[in-house]
């Protein structure tokens, strides 16, 4: 039997599975990430941990296959990471340090490519060889995947999706340092920067002022659902610029499938009927494209990610 460890690190925690070669979970754990003294414990936790469950479940270290590692940081072919907003890595060779540690093979890959990946083989998108997740949560991130690998592009900006430009005339900054990105729009903090202004620009009487200044993500889709007016507009510019980013990458590499994940997507068909009327209406050359359906791995579709790297 052949086995393989998937590591999704986080800036909070590390987690951690071990699956066998169809996918199937033998056990699934996390760890505290200590990102203290630029992150230097982070690795040498995972490797320990990696050998305690090979003792606990009794697995000869011949019998895996490799470690894969889902990062939240750009990386390189080699498995470099140049830098993290929040593992406290600044220069870190993650794939050649954890094979030192652990004895094993090692791949790397961002978070989001590697999550996208993991919701292509065992979540939302199974079945597919093509698609695309969009990951709506504080930001939008999101992954492309072909013929079931990762497309990360010649720089890592490989689904990028929420810095794509989709409005112009906006004033705010990007966290990117740009203007008009998607995430602006269709993250929690867009949705919610949304209402703001939609209840500041109209008089109009909606169950989203009793939260004003605090409202969030949550309290507009509730309200939307529930039939607020104002609550509906904000959701329908909203549905609209993704439906919009939608087809612009159905245009570019046509997938079969768009997977919708992150805290956001909790709101369910709602939204992505919302979102799929608007990329179809601007999609009419052709009645053939991507089904968007919605991520189904949740904070799991890092670990299956990560593992299906090395089952290539």
């Amino acid at each position: 039997m052949n086995y393989c460890f998937g590591v999704d690190i986080g800036g909070t925690t590390v987690k951690m599975g071990i699956f066998k070669f169809d996918g199937e979970t033998v056990d699934k754990w996390e760890i505290k990430t200590r990102t203290e003294n630029k992150g230097s414990a982070i690795l040498p936790d995972v490797a320990y941990s990696v050998a305690e469950k090979l003792k606990e479940h009794a697995i000869p270290k011949e019998a895996v296959l490799g470690i894969g590692v889902g990062v939240p940081a750009p990386v390189s072919e080699d498995g470099i990471v140049n830098g993290t907003a929040n593992l406290g890595w600044e220069y870190k060779e993650v794939k050649h340090e954890l094979e030192e540690l652990t004895g094993i093979k090692v791949k790397v890959g961002n978070d989001a490519n590697v999550a996208a990946l993991g919701e292509m083989w065992k979540g939302g998108g199974q079945g597919c060889q093509n698609g695309v997740m969009v990951t709506l949560g504080t930001g939008v991130g999101g992954g492309v995947v072909h013929d079931q690998k990762i497309v990360a592009g010649r720089h890592g900006l490989g689904g990028e999706i929420g810095h794509i430009h989709i409005r112009e005339g906006e004033k705010e900054t990007c966290n990117c340092g740009g203007h008009g990105c998607l995430e602006q729009v269709a993250s929690a903090t867009g949705i919610a920067r949304e209402a703001r202004r939609k209840m500041a620009a109209k008089p109009d009487a909606s169950v989203m002022r009793a939260y004003g200044d605090a409202i969030t993500a949550k309290n507009v889709l509730d309200a939307a659902k529930a039939g607020d007016a104002l609550a509906l507009e904000v959701m329908d510019t909203v549905c609209y610029y993704l439906g919009w980013a939608l087809a612009t990458i159905s245009m570019t590499v046509d997938p079969e499938i768009f997977v919708i994940g992150g805290g956001v997507s909790k709101a369910g068909t709602f939204l992505t009927d919302w979102i799929d009327r608007y990329y179809r209406e601007l999609t009419p050359i052709s009645e053939n494209k991507g089904e968007v359906r919605l991520a189904t791995l949740g904070n799991d579709a890092g670990i299956y990610g990560a593992a299906r790297l090395i089952l290539d």
